[in-house]
């Protein structure tokens, strides 16, 4: 399929002094949390909360800061969720996704918000 990219604005809503970034973001559905870069961490002041332990694709174990919150924007939606810190590129994973109601076109190679909720995200609680 290929990867798929999307811009999205991040940024801190603890220290709202601060400007938010505009980044390209690797789309993967089949990962679930957001992960910044360590620059990503240092430009947005986001405090670390807690470690996290995670398998890498090359099936490794790291300790990694979990930070937040961080504040997502793509279009008209947004989601406060937080973030593991590791890698090059800020990776969004299927839980803000999923927050925002969003969906990936495979056939495009786009991230689009749902058609079926043009206005609102919609979840479903039952």
């Amino acid at each position: 399929m290929g990867y798929v990219q999307a811009e999205i604005q991040l940024a801190n809503p603890k220290q709202s002094n601060l400007e938010s970034l505009t980044v390209n973001a690797l789309v993967d559905t089949d990962s679930l949390m957001l992960c910044v870069p360590e620059h990503v961490k240092i430009q947005l002041a986001l405090e670390e909360a807690d470690k996290r332990e995670v398998t890498t694709a090359d099936g490794k174990k790291h300790l990694v800061s979990y930070v937040g919150p961080v504040q997502v924007k793509f279009q008209n939606r947004s989601c406060y969720v937080g973030a593991l810190v590791l890698g090059d590129q800020v990776l969004l994973g299927a839980v803000p996704l999923e927050d925002m109601d969003l969906v990936v076109s495979a056939a495009n190679r786009t991230l689009t918000v749902n058609p079926d909720s043009p206005n609102y995200p919609h979840a479903l609680v039952k």
